[in-house]
């Protein structure tokens, strides 16, 4: 089975989730699994809001992310678009995600020296 056909049940979807909240969490003002939208066995929505105070769901899927709402817990919103990382979805809508995600690594590498 490809990674194209992959499934996962709801605690794998809820483990992916977490995972993808603890890599971000600290470049957002807020990050959570939507309560409101039922994730199955090929997705989950999570809720975010960007530094600059936008809201959005997006959903997390065996293609990608890919936004699904301009606040939390909608899934009115298909523009087609899938982002391999949750880093490329933020990056496109928030200057400040990505002002955030490269301190960070300056901070990384400026302490391995």
């Amino acid at each position: 089975m490809g990674d194209q056909d992959r499934v996962l049940d709801a605690e794998g979807w809820q483990e992916e989730a977490q995972s993808v909240i603890n890599d971000i969490k600290d470049h957002v003002k807020t990050i959570q699994v939507s309560q409101a939208l039922e994730s199955c066995n090929s997705r989950i929505f999570l809720n975010v809001e960007t530094l600059e105070g936008q809201k959005y769901t997006f959903e997390l899927t065996v293609h990608g992310f890919r936004f699904c709402g301009k606040d939390f817990d909608l899934n009115d919103w298909d523009n087609g678009d899938y982002y391999e990382t949750p880093y490329a979805l933020l990056n496109s809508v928030s200057a400040k995600f990505k002002e955030a995600f490269v301190d960070v690594l300056f901070k990384k590498l400026a302490y391995c020296k």
